[in-house]
This record gives C-alpha cells, sequence and structure tokens, in this order.
C-alpha cells in the first residue's frame, strides 16, 4: 500500500508541475515578477497539499521570526528535492543560482528566467564566477533573498556534513545576513528513490548570522549551528515517527546522538 501511494503521489506530483506550468504560460509572461512569482508558491503550497493528502506526510515550521525582513542568505540543509521548493510561500522575492543547463530546458527554464534566476556554469572560474556575484550582489541590493544549498548537493539523512567554502566567501562579498535552516525532509522524502514515507517532521530556521565575521569564523559558526540543531530534529523525528525505516546513515548517526556509539 505504501508503494502504491508513493508511485501515486510521483504521478500526480510531476503532472501537477507540467498542468501548472501549460495553463498559467498564458498569463505568466504578462504579470511582473514579483506578482508572477505568486504562481510559483501557489504551485508550492499545492505540492505540500499533494503530499499531505496522498502520503499522509505534514510539516511545521520552526523560527520563522528569524527571517531578515531585507536582503539575506537562506541557507539550508540537502537532502531531498522537497527542499528546493518547500519554502516559497513563506519568502517574499527569492532567487537561486542554477545550473545553467536548466535554464534551456522548455517552459522551465522560461519560467526561471522571468524570475531573474542566476545561471552558473559549476565549471566555470574567474570571469564567469566574477559575474554570477554581481549578479547576486545586485539581487541582494533589491532586497531579495538568495537561497544557496552550503553543502552543495543533496546528502543523506545524518551522513557526515561535507560544506562548500563558496558560502563563506559569499558571506564575505555580499555582506548580508546568512540564516541557516535545520530540516531533515530526507528521511520522508529519500533521494534516489521513489518511496515517499508519511509522518511528521519540523524545518528549523535558527537566527541569522550577522555580516562581519571573518569568512573561516563564519564557516565553522555555520557548520556547528546548522549541525548540532540537525542532529536535534533527526532525534525529534526518529522519536516522532517510530515506524520510520531510516537510512544506514541516519541510524549511525543517531546511536552517536543517543552515546551507542563514539562520534567519528
Amino acid at each position: 500500500m505504501l508503494a502504491l501511494r508513493s508511485h501515486l503521489f510521483n504521478v500526480i506530483f510531476y503532472a501537477n508541475l507540467i498542468l501548472w506550468m501549460v495553463v498559467c504560460l498564458p498569463i505568466y509572461f504578462f504579470l511582473p515578477r514579483k506578482t508572477a512569482y505568486r504562481i510559483p508558491k501557489a504551485w508550492a503550497l499545492s505540492c505540500h497539499w499533494l503530499m499531505k493528502t496522498i502520503v499522509g506526510t505534514t510539516f511545521e515550521i520552526e523560527g520563522l521570526e528569524n527571517i531578515p525582513k531585507s536582503g539575506y542568505i537562506l541557507a539550508p540543509k540537502h537532502q531531498s528535492f522537497w527542499d528546493t521548493y518547500a519554502l516559497l510561500p513563506w519568502l517574499d522575492d527569492p532567487v537561486y543560482i542554477l545550473k545553467r543547463e536548466l535554464m534551456m530546458i522548455p517552459v522551465f527554464g522560461w519560467y526561471a528566467a522571468k524570475l531573474k534566476m542566476i545561471p552558473v556554469n559549476r565549471g566555470g572560474k574567474g570571469k564567469e564566477m566574477m559575474l554570477v556575484m554581481q549578479r547576486a550582489a545586485e539581487e541582494m541590493e533589491n532586497g531579495r533573498q538568495l537561497i544557496i544549498f552550503p553543502e552543495g548537493t543533496r546528502r543523506p539523512p545524518g551522513a557526515e556534513p561535507v560544506y562548500k567554502f563558496g558560502i563563506a566567501r559569499l558571506y564575505r562579498d555580499l555582506k548580508v545576513p546568512v540564516v541557516p535552516v535545520a530540516v531533515h525532509a530526507g528521511l520522508f522524502w529519500p533521494r534516489r528513490s521513489l518511496m515517499r514515507y508519511p509522518g511528521h517532521y519540523k524545518i528549523r530556521i535558527l537566527p541569522a548570522v550577522e555580516p562581519g565575521l571573518k569568512p573561516n569564523v563564519f564557516f565553522e559558526k555555520l557548520i556547528e549551528d546548522l549541525e548540532a540543531e540537525s542532529d536535534k530534529l533527526l532525534l525529534d523525528a526518529a522519536t516522532t515517527n517510530p515506524k520510520l525505516p531510516l537510512p544506514p546513515t541516519a541510524v549511525a548517526r543517531l546511536d552517536v546522538i543517543r552515546g551507542k556509539a563514539p562520534a567519528a
């Protein structure tokens, strides 16, 4: 039954995405950019409803009061495709740095371009990266929220963190607050899996790290704060959802948290 519900959700999720993009296409490009953003935000809410209705997965957000009023960098943990859209309804005017290839996808790329997302060649260096930084700075000056996953790619829940120093360079150069976000959506929507699991989990928005720290000091603080909260939420999710099948990385990390095994 769980597998059936998972596959049903997957089919409806992508059908829903295509439907929103096609149906809204005629009006989307005639709207002002910030007004047009209401369409992706409404789509994200529809996805949350589908996850709750079909799979039985719900979540709550803690720490919304920690979100600054002006431009900032949002730095969530990244375990699942869910992370890429989940917070859209609660953000004013977010901007992503995307792989350039994504901008070339018909319809999706058009939507991203309308919202002035920032394309980047992952292998790019030098002048190209300077242009990306320039674009990011311009968007921050306009009060937008830059969403960056500090680990760069999806990691299994409980896995050893591998943070990229690039976020410290952005913190230094953009001179805006960085807001860490701890979440374990990967327990319910695993990467590289078609399964979706019912249950309830928390998203925790941490207090912003204000600009002014040295990059290496900021980087160490980000890792320490985000991993400490991630451990708390992992334990909470495992306790709240005792029937949830946990990946080996989460089981091993829980053993460390509970004191059953020494930290690596």
